[in-house]
């Protein structure tokens, strides 16, 4: 199963995902799918919607540190929940769905997690750092919220302008060579 990296604007990033309720094969498929789509794209998270999946799935992969992604320190998270959270940090934030595009956000410094495995087993999870800020990231692109939907007015007409800038420097360049 080859997926691709579905990007910004495409409507696909503001559907809500579902729960997941079948714990099979293809769900395991999906699985294996998005770690190599993960991973090929340098990421060290994605949402199933993402890659066109409308499911509350994601994976979280934060490098070493030696920057290194190690699949054993792979967390598959399905129907994940926050339970818990406090504090307040902010990071730059970018994602596999609007690349090239870096941006401060404000997140929870410390989170706790409910979710399931990919057998279906519960499991909980209390984060900070990189991997607290990379889960409500995720979680919140199973909700259709992508980062850029939490920046201000300005730094979002920032941001607008930019992407269009970019845009069009990607139209002329496909010009150029066709």
């Amino acid at each position: 199963m080859k997926l691709t990296i579905v990007e910004y604007p495409d409507k696909r990033l503001k559907e809500k995902s579902k729960i997941v309720e079948k714990f099979d094969e293809e769900l395991h498929k999906l699985l294996e799918a998005m770690y190599a789509s993960m991973i090929e794209s340098n990421g060290i998270g994605l949402a199933a919607i993402q890659v066109g999946y409308a499911k509350q799935v994601l994976l979280l992969n934060i490098p070493d540190d030696n920057d290194e992604q190690s699949r054993d320190s792979l967390i598959e998270m399905i129907n994940p929940i926050i339970t818990q959270s406090e504090g307040e940090t902010i990071y730059q934030e970018g994602c596999l769905s609007v690349p090239s595009f870096y941006e401060d956000v404000s997140r929870f410094e410390r989170v706790c997690v409910n979710y399931q495995d990919r057998e279906g087993n519960t499991k909980t999870i209390e984060a900070t750092g990189l991997l607290s800020v990379a889960i409500q990231h995720e979680i919140d692109h199973l909700h259709g919220v992508l980062f850029i939907d939490k920046l201000s007015y300005s730094r979002r007409k920032k941001f607008e302008k930019e992407y269009k800038k970019v845009q069009k420097e990607k139209k002329l360049s496909k010009n150029q060579f066709a």
